[in-house]
């Protein structure tokens, strides 16, 4: 997402952004996750570029639901079945392929049964243009209702040591399920790194300039938080960022965060996360964080979350 959207300069840079796809390749990297909300759509055109070549060598995951295409691809909720269609189209156009490994739905559409949605998902596998179906902020009940119609493959969902809400009964359904769990900013939107020190060095343009987290008492009070992982960080020799990505890691085989950036040398950070070794005591310390304060979108989108 980061490429092409959200976090200010995107987009400004997209030959820097196909190197670090290609280098995240190099190193064994085999998710590759976008959207068509992205952008719009350009961040799909963008992996579809980067992907010439190497299409065999990864698990390409795209979602939709958030725009109209209906009704001028217009921002907004939308998963009926022709939507789905329309939106499946077009993703596979801009990325090039014949076919998608992992279809989410990008967020629950509380106006279209979400039975009807996921078979809809699942006409496109038994047409081959998909291979396996994802959700993404959905709730416990939501997530067996879909399950019921086609089998649910993941779940994408926030998670890090900033958002624990998956843990209120979501992460035991996946477990019963065998459904996989891809947590989307595992590095709290940066903040976990400790590279963020001061709200200033948020621009007006980035998305989290009106985050919860990164303003007035709960900036200071989520930097506090920042500082046991940094203690934790330097007990081990690694990075802040690491040890959150190795504390999500230690969670189970079955969760594969994913954490963005448009840079190689954070492509090469992220990945050495799963040569750090977390001992119980510190395990136990990060796990006892309380969660961040403030919610982890703004209102307008934590609307949209199931809950």
């Amino acid at each position: 997402m980061g490429m092409s959207h959200g976090y200010g300069g995107s987009g400004d840079n997209d030959a820097g952004s196909i190197r670090t796809i290609h280098r995240a390749i190099d190193l064994g990297v085999t998710l590759i996750d976008t959207a068509e909300v992205y952008g719009p759509y350009i961040n799909e055109e963008l992996v579809g570029e980067a992907l010439k070549g190497h299409r065999d060598k990864v698990v390409l995951a795209t979602k939709f639901g958030l725009i109209k295409h209906s009704e001028g691809d217009e921002a907004g909720l939308d998963s009926s079945p022709a939507n789905v269609a329309a939106a499946v189209e077009g993703s596979l156009r801009r990325l090039g392929v014949d076919h998608i490994d992992l279809l989410y739905q990008h967020r629950v559409d509380p106006t279209v049964p979400i039975e009807d949605t996921v078979g809809a998902m699942a006409e496109l596998v038994t047409a081959g243009k998909v291979r396996n179906l994802g959700l993404s902020e959905a709730a416990a009940a939501t997530i067996r209702r879909a399950h019921a119609v086609h089998p649910i493959s993941a779940l994408q969902s926030e998670y890090s040591l900033f958002t624990r809400d998956p843990e209120d009964g979501v992460l035991a359904v996946l477990a019963e399920l065998g459904i996989g769990f891809v947590p989307y900013s595992p590095l709290g939107r940066g903040f976990l790194t400790g590279q963020i020190r001061s709200a200033d060095q948020i621009g007006e343009n980035d998305m989290r300039s009106d985050n919860p987290r990164f303003v007035g008492e709960n900036f200071a009070r989520n930097l506090e938080l920042v500082g046991v992982v940094e203690a934790v960080a330097e007990e081990v020799g690694a990075t802040s960022g690491q040890v959150a990505l190795a504390w999500l890691l230690s969670r189970g085989e079955h969760i594969v965060p994913i954490p963005g950036t448009k840079r190689i040398a954070r492509v090469e950070e992220n990945v050495g996360a799963d040569a750090i070794s977390l001992s119980a005591e510190q395990l136990e310390r990060l796990d006892s964080l309380p969660p961040a304060a403030g919610d982890h979108h703004n209102e307008a989108q934590m609307r949209m979350i199931e809950r």
